[in-house]
């Protein structure tokens, strides 16, 4: 889909975000764009200036969400107006409305969402369709949410993939969930995943909804069982730019796949101006439906590049890097996710004894408090943390590291900083087993 900065929508955008971030109109050299393709794209290293400024800070009146940390060692804020709030609740009341038309019997909703945007809003938006929704704390063990479920008896668990495999593994096998349907947000649920989960519960594979979306952007996309596709919401503008386009030029993408960029024409409190989600989407495209509306859509989220990744909550590479070199004066740090389990690999030429160790996997797991406590309560799996010599060029099972998808950080004899790269295992292609992707929307 060609975008021109003629269009109208996208002129009156692109002045919106000029007008409301001087940062951005420095950055962008040229005060009239000539082509769509002059407008910068919003990078993870250029959005350190909204970051770092926190226009919001002061203003009673916004709501801020937290999420993982930048090169700065602070944790990210991103804020919404009233204007923004509102228009976030109203396209979540629509959308689930129309989710769950059709199914009779729907009365209570748990919501058991970790933190975060979506955690925050899930009862409002819930009993504006009229359901009595409850919300479980994260903090809990798994078996106390297990209760809940038991007491409350939802029709519907609005949750995330990662906190159900938790549950399931908490969960006796005769364990009466007792559920309709489920609607997923923060990673996405391919296929044969929510093929197996259907199984589990006793329910149809199209009552497992999947959901898509980012705590900067809101909610971005929804899987359509009927086309068999992801459907991007009204308002929202996407294109697929390549690697090389956000700085990232050694890594190479099979044809038809893109990084995912977004412009959102509702978005206020953050430029939502070619927003880089580094999510990689396959056949993204624009089409016509059955009943004439143009869609855009796109196959799968295949994986994701640069600098965060996702265990129950967002977490940076800087989080994980600045918790090694805490205890270890000098390392190279791998990391992955595999079948949604965060695993590191430090190889270190200093002596690493157990209480060493003990105290980097502390660390580790207290990076983001959210996360640690999800781990302690049952609901996510603890890290994976591996010491090797270094020059190793061991990988995860017995596979050698030049031969995996991970990340590898510049060594360092003591902590700098350095702009770093996170691809998820390219053995997850959207089609199999569940992948990282942004986080609570």
């Amino acid at each position: 889909m060609r975008i021109s900065i003629e269009d109208g929508a996208v002129r009156a955008k692109w002045e919106e975000v000029r007008r409301m971030y001087p940062w951005y109109a420095k950055l962008a050299q040229a005060s009239e764009p000539a082509e769509w393709e002059d407008v910068p794209l919003l990078t993870a290293e250029r959005l350190n200036d909204y970051y770092n400024r926190g226009d919001g800070a002061n203003d009673p009146e916004w709501n801020v969400y937290r999420t993982s940390g930048t090169s700065g060692g602070r944790r990210k804020a991103i804020y919404y107006d009233a204007i923004d709030e509102t228009f976030y609740v109203m396209q979540k009341v629509a959308l689930f409305g129309k989710l769950l038309a059709g199914t009779d019997g729907i009365e209570r909703v748990l919501s058991d969402m970790g933190t975060g945007h979506a955690e925050a809003t899930a009862k409002h938006i819930f009993e504006q369709l009229g359901y009595e929704c409850e919300s479980v704390p994260f903090g809990l063990p798994a078996a106390v949410h297990l209760v809940r479920i038991q007491q409350f008896q939802p029709d519907v668990l609005y949750t995330m993939p990662s906190l159900l495999d938790g549950l399931f593994r908490a969960a006796p096998v005769q364990f009466a969930w007792g559920l309709k349907k489920i609607i997923l947000v923060g990673e996405p649920a391919p296929p044969e995943w929510r093929r197996r989960v259907a199984e589990r519960l006793g329910i149809a594979a199209s009552d497992i909804i999947d959901t898509y979306g980012s705590i900067e952007i809101g909610t971005i996309a929804y899987y359509d069982a009927a086309m068999d596709r992801y459907v991007l919401l009204e308002g929202l503008l996407a294109e697929g730019v390549s690697p090389g386009e956000i700085g990232l030029p050694d890594i190479g993408l099979p044809e038809g796949e893109q990084v995912l960029a977004l412009t959102s024409f509702q978005r206020r409190r953050f430029p939502a101006l070619r927003y880089v989600t580094y999510d990689v989407v396959r056949d993204l495209r624009t089409e016509v439906s059955e009943n004439g509306e143009t869609l855009i859509t796109f196959e799968a989220i295949v994986k994701r590049i640069g600098p965060e990744l996702k265990h129950g909550e967002k977490i940076s590479v800087y989080d994980v890097e600045n918790a090694v070199f805490k205890h270890i004066g000098q390392a190279e740090v791998r990391v992955q996710v595999s079948g949604n389990r965060l695993q590191v690999q430090i190889a270190t030429v200093d002596e690493v004894d157990e209480e060493t160790a003990a105290a980097v996997r502390a660390e580790l797991q207290g990076a983001i408090p959210e996360i640690g406590a999800m781990i302690r309560g049952g609901l996510l799996e603890e890290m994976k943390v591996e010491f090797i010599p270094a020059g190793s060029e061991a990988g995860w099972g017995g596979v050698p590291a030049a031969e995996q998808r991970i990340l590898v950080t510049t060594p360092a004899p003591v902590p700098v900083k350095r702009k770093k790269l996170y691809l998820s295992d390219e053995s997850d292609k959207g089609k199999g087993n569940r992948i990282d992707r942004s986080g609570s929307q």
